[in-house]
């Protein structure tokens, strides 16, 4: 009876043992599961990207990207949201009209899409037409519109770039790449043609330090 009884006592302390040990590997296990994946995963710890996905969740009747272009080119009808596409590198967008030119205006724009700069030329207007988007770190989950710009530096010449607006459809093709400094001008284009687009965003992605800026000009 007395050594059953140890017996049993032994078998319980030996089973807490274990459920510690088993806690302990766990543990040990998701530490190192997060310092081998943290540049995938590091995004999960930023509060804001949870808030944001959290609000996007229960958001109704959030704006989507457009479809893939359909149709003939020089069709003068487009039935299609006013928006952006660079096939080059996936990009499929609502494009944003925003009067005011407050920072905080333009922050809320670019969560639906890229932003139409306010005074720059509309698409299609002689002039130059400047449209802002955002662009984020490498794996950042495509939350809003925070990645949209992340590839610009892999468009080359004679890329095109297809604007809707107004139900018409416009081509511009690639024709230069160039960086600014946080609040430098914007050069004068490379080119003769009256109709230009700029295309602005962040560099590197998901930093400030400088901007990168793609140039096209009207083909159709």
């Amino acid at each position: 009876m007395f050594i059953n009884k140890n017996f049993k006592a032994s078998l319980r302390e030996i089973r807490g043992k274990s459920k510690k040990l088993w806690k302990f590997f766990i543990f040990l296990f998701l530490v190192n599961f997060i310092i081998i994946n943290w540049s995938d995963i590091s995004w999960i710890f930023n509060y804001k990207v949870v808030y944001r996905g959290l609000s996007n969740f229960f958001e109704k009747n959030k704006t989507q990207a457009v479809e893939t272009v359909k149709g003939i080119r020089g069709t003068d009808y487009f039935d299609k949201e006013d928006s952006i596409e660079i096939p080059k590198i996936g990009v499929k967008a609502p494009i944003v009209f925003e009067e005011n030119n407050s920072e905080k205006d333009f922050e809320k724009a670019l969560k639906r899409g890229v932003l139409h700069y306010p005074q720059s030329a509309l698409p299609g207007e002689e002039g130059t037409t400047i449209i802002l988007g955002h662009s984020a770190p490498p794996n950042w989950p495509k939350i809003d519109y925070d990645w949209v710009f992340n590839d610009l530096s892999k468009l080359n010449a004679g890329d095109e770039i297809y604007i809707y607006f107004n139900q018409s459809q416009y081509i511009y093709t690639v024709t230069e790449e160039f960086f600014l400094n946080p609040g430098e001008d914007i050069p004068q284009g490379l080119t003769n043609s009256k109709y230009m687009l700029n295309l602005l965003s962040c560099w590197p992605p998901g930093k400030d330090y400088k901007r990168i800026a793609v140039g096209a000009e009207l083909a159709n």
